[in-house]
């Protein structure tokens, strides 16, 4: 950028919404600007972020990141910082549902303190049942469940009131839908719509990088790239069951201190699935998330 005395510079606070080419793109009221980094700023251990709140000096060609506010949450997968919402998208067909994915979404929206909205898309697709048992499980734990189709505008109110002033990160497999409804939420963006690739039944990656998109109803979204497998080996194998809402209320009617809720006897825990209280799927999901974690510790002090 072309030097510039300091007295033409003003200094603002903003939101990296998006990193692209080593600029930063800076939401500063509702303008969008181009920013060059600090050095200072470019060697952070912790990298630049989606979502960091900046200061900025601004000048006639646009604006220096002079500095990254403190972060209140950030994710390692997409990479965003700030964000207080996620909105986990399943299809409820043409992908059929992935539950176990879902719920290991859900462990790391948990995890990082997250309020979650589970929304379920292209609901013109769904079969008689209308994925009415699956929206009853995830209800009845205590998530916020969406039913939406875009061709018929089912639930697109109900989002958009969901996501107003917030900052939500959308997540889910390829395909579930994700640009799909965003564009219903917030339309103009013109953001890519992946095809369904009938030979292998999953979607195409559409989404190539992260960006927060200001919306008219007030906040931010993020759309991030599809994926459908995610690494939760970070995490210690006592760390998860906190990550299952139907089991924090239980744990402390568990006979041991420390119950993981697989092999001790007079679990709570285990008592609920077997009376049919807590969803077997769920329990099921928690006792293979489980077993990967112990195995991914054991592996770390061979």
């Amino acid at each position: 950028m072309t030097a510039i005395s300091s007295e033409c510079r003003t200094c603002d606070t903003g939101i990296i919404v998006r990193v692209s080419g080593g600029i930063c793109w800076v939401l500063i009221g509702h303008e969008t600007i181009p920013c060059a980094a600090r050095g200072n700023v470019k060697k952070r251990q912790d990298g630049v972020a989606v979502g960091d709140s900046v200061r900025v000096t601004r000048d006639a060609d646009g604006g220096i990141v002079e500095e990254i506010l403190p972060r209140t949450t950030c994710l390692a997968r997409p990479l965003i910082a700030n964000v207080d919402q996620a909105v986990v998208v399943m299809a409820a067909a043409e992908p059929s549902p992935n539950l176990n994915l879902l719920d290991r979404i859900l462990v790391l929206v948990e995890q990082a303190s997250l309020h979650a909205v589970i929304c379920v898309t292209k609901m013109d697709l769904a079969g008689p049942s209308g994925c009415a048992d699956m929206m009853a499980t995830y209800s009845d734990v205590g998530y916020q469940v969406m039913p939406t189709s875009v061709r018929t505008g089912q639930g697109i109110t109900e989002v958009i009131a969901a996501l107003a002033n917030r900052i939500s990160v959308f997540s889910g497999p390829s395909g579930a839908g994700k640009s799909a409804l965003l564009n219903a939420v917030q339309p103009g963006h013109n953001l890519a719509e992946g095809q369904l690739s009938a030979r292998i039944g999953r979607g195409r990656h559409t989404t190539r990088e992260v960006r927060l998109i200001p919306l008219d109803s007030g906040g931010l979204v993020a759309d991030s790239p599809g994926f459908s497998v995610l690494d939760i080996d970070s995490m210690k194998p006592r760390d998860l069951w906190p990550a299952f809402p139907e089991m924090r209320g239980l744990a402390p009617g568990c006979k041991f201190i420390g119950c993981v809720h697989d092999a001790e006897p007079e679990c709570a825990v285990k008592a609920a699935v077997m009376e049919g209280r807590i969803p077997y799927s769920r329990y099921s999901h928690y006792l293979a998330i489980l077993g990967e974690l112990r195995e991914a510790e054991r592996r770390q002090y061979k």
